[in-house]
């Protein structure tokens, strides 16, 4: 905390930030969550808090529901959220003003190295680590700089009855398995077998979150497997992998079983079109599913599988947390301890993980009955990177000009290339790995 100290005073006296840090900062004895008890410390604490947030959506409704709660026991810290739509975007261009508010969504743009800058520490990840989930996401030298708002599971939401009524009996386990699903769809009943999203850009991304443990069984293999990995893109040869998963779509694209052209598609349309059984499935996380069955009047033919890959006979699903609060490490002392408090009860007592259709970060709550398709699965957490390596994954990404996790750009050359029939796969594989071995060498990284 004293080096956040420091980098947040020099930003101040720089202009940066506009407001002065606060003294019990500077000391280093700053609050962490786990200190806190819930209606117990603090209740008279009084502060008013900006919360910037993606989840426009809900902002009068739920969030709302959620501050009238929040306000039984600490009545006088008033919550303002902000909705935002194109949302890391502007969030990421905000958050170097200082002048943003006091919680957000932390934006997956903001390097690991660079969190400090930005955000207060919520306490040490070890100590945290015992009683939540999912930290080291946002953690960077031992220290946690986001909390999860909730956990999702990597897979496919999909309409039950529409595969019924193709002719799927059992929900696929393999990419074989899951294109002919597709084409079973596609033969057998009018709806589109596979929406992509296309257009709007910031779902594509969801297709890297499978090729790490999902694809591998290997929850290190963000790191040990692609990161350091030799030509981590390659086609392995078993359906599995990288390869695996972005060739389920390069299939799906080329053989007609997606949209007529994903330059039309419609983000807020294509909910109600999965909900009545115009979709068949989508790629999305877990925190899609209640917002598929809320889109109309068929809640119940609305399911959450694994992503189609088997490793050695068993499948494998990437737990990792959503997007992550953060709080200003420009606030008010009082503001940063009321937004502590708020963060804290949103993990713990609010039920948003339940509403949003994820899981909690809190190791003793169960795991929800909605993702009871993924009761054979095993669950695979990040594993945090080594002391020294903590920004390698994000720097040789960034260097690579590949975009995992980050644009999506992978999935979106694939759309179109499949589309318009401009590359093939391997030709993109062998583009994809020239450009990450070069990352690679760049920081290090060699083969023989």
């Amino acid at each position: 905390m004293k080096k956040q100290a420091a980098v947040c005073l020099a930003l101040a006296a720089a202009g940066t930030l506009a407001m002065s840090f606060p003294a019990f900062a500077e000391e280093g004895a700053a609050l962490t969550i786990d200190q806190i008890k819930l209606g117990e410390d603090y209740t008279d604490l009084s502060a008013d808090l900006k919360f910037l947030t993606h989840k426009t959506d809900v902002i009068d409704t739920e969030f709302q529901r959620y501050i009238e709660e929040f306000h039984k026991s600490y009545p006088n810290i008033n919550i303002e959220y902000e909705g935002i739509t194109d949302y890391a975007n502007d969030v990421t261009t905000r958050l170097s003003t200082g002048d943003w508010g006091d919680i957000c969504m932390v934006p997956t743009t903001v390097d690991l190295d660079e969190l400090e800058n930005y955000f207060v520490s919520f306490g040490d990840y070890d100590k945290l680590s015992e009683q939540y989930l999912m930290l080291s996401n946002r953690m960077y030298d031992g220290q946690v700089y986001g909390m999860p708002s909730m956990g999702n599971v990597q897979g496919i939401v999909y309409n039950k009855a529409v595969f019924e009524a193709a002719g799927v009996t059992e929900v696929p386990k393999t990419p074989d398995e899951f294109l002919d699903a597709l084409q079973k769809i596609k033969d057998n009943t009018d709806a589109i077998p596979l929406y992509t999203n296309f257009a709007a850009d910031w779902t594509m991304t969801a297709w890297d979150a499978y090729i790490d443990s999902c694809a591998t069984g290997q929850a290190d293999f963000a790191l040990e497997g692609r990161t350091k990995g030799q030509n981590p893109f390659s086609d392995r040869g078993d359906g599995t992998g990288p390869y695996a998963v972005y060739d389920i779509l390069y299939e799906a694209v080329s053989r007609g079983l997606t949209e007529d052209d994903p330059t039309t598609t419609d983000w807020e349309g294509s909910k109600g079109m999965l909900n009545n059984g115009q979709i068949g499935c989508m790629a999305l996380g877990s925190w899609a599913l209640v917002q598929m069955q809320q889109a109309g009047e068929h809640a119940d033919d609305i399911a959450y599988m694994p992503f189609p890959i088997t490793v050695d006979g068993k499948q494998y699903a990437a737990a990792a947390p959503d997007y992550c609060y953060g709080i200003n490490c420009n606030s008010s002392e009082d503001q940063k301890t009321a937004a502590m408090v708020y963060i804290k009860w949103l993990v713990e007592e609010s039920g948003f993980e339940t509403d949003e259709g994820g899981f909690s970060a809190v190791i003793s709550k169960p795991f929800p009955e909605s993702l009871s398709d993924f009761g054979d699965v095993e669950l695979l957490y990040d594993v945090p990177a080594p002391a020294g390596e903590e920004t390698l994954a994000s720097d040789v990404n960034n260097e690579s000009e590949l975009g995992i996790n980050v644009s999506g750009a992978i999935a979106k050359e694939i759309v179109e290339s499949a589309f318009d029939g401009s590359k093939t796969m391997e030709d993109m594989v062998a583009e994809w790995n020239e450009k990450w071995t070069a990352a690679q060498e760049k920081y290090g990284i060699t083969f023989e």
